[in-house]
């Protein structure tokens, strides 16, 4: 069945969504989930939801009797989109080997892309890595996809993730990069108070947790607008 006219429309900023949001509004966020890479990996969270759109993770779902490749399968088979940061490459201090995840999880988005039917076909996603063309020395089989770098800037992140959101969705007006930033570091200002007012410690905050604070915290920064 043919999805209805409003369910690919962007939602205003701040709306809140179903559990389950439409394909087309859909953002799967492949990168690496430790401290170190944390800062981006919230700044895409936010400009995602600041854009309209809905982040999607692996840490969204919590079924321990779940295979955790079923997860990824399910997610990206439920994404239009797909920001992918492949710029974690060094080997891992205790194995002394490098990761694989976000590259496996590019290649099944990109084979769903190109394989799969329908819906499918319209898949479109963001390649991210520290520096343009390094993925070229660990990857060289995606030569000829636009990599963009982050430099491992939340700045620099939001903004190429807004420009392409923007371009993604038919050049629709969204807020500027620098704008989204500030809301960004603003709302991690404010994220302490959210969590207290709560009785939630931040370390404590789970990705469905994150997701629905800032939602709220965009809901109210347009209210308060004059």
């Amino acid at each position: 069945m043919p999805r209805s006219k409003n369910a690919q429309r962007r939602l205003p900023r701040g709306t809140r969504r179903p559990v389950e949001p439409s394909y087309d509004l859909s953002v799967f966020i492949n990168c690496p989930l430790d401290s170190g890479h944390r800062p981006l990996f919230l700044a895409s969270i936010f400009a995602v939801s600041d854009c309209g759109y809905a982040p999607r993770c692996a840490l969204e779902v919590y079924d321990s009797g779940q295979v955790r490749i079923e997860k990824i399968f399910k997610l990206i088979e439920g994404c239009r989109f797909g920001i992918h940061d492949i710029s974690r490459t060094e080997l891992d201090l205790g194995s002394n080997l490098p990761r694989f995840n976000m590259p496996l999880e590019l290649g099944i988005f990109l084979g769903a892309q190109r394989f799969g039917a329908g819906a499918h076909k319209r898949k479109n996603c963001l390649i991210f890595d520290r520096e343009r063309y390094r993925y070229q020395q660990f990857i060289s089989d995606i030569a000829g996809q636009d990599i963009a770098a982050h430099q491992n800037d939340p700045n620099t992140l939001i903004a190429i993730v807004r420009d392409w959101l923007s371009t993604a969705s038919g050049g629709e007006p969204l807020p500027g990069g620098a704008a989204i930033a500030r809301r960004f570091f603003a709302f991690e200002d404010d994220l302490p108070f959210i969590c207290a007012n709560l009785n939630l410690q931040v370390a404590e905050v789970t990705f469905g947790n994150y997701v629905n604070m800032i939602r709220s915290w965009l809901t109210e920064q347009l209210a308060a607008k004059p």
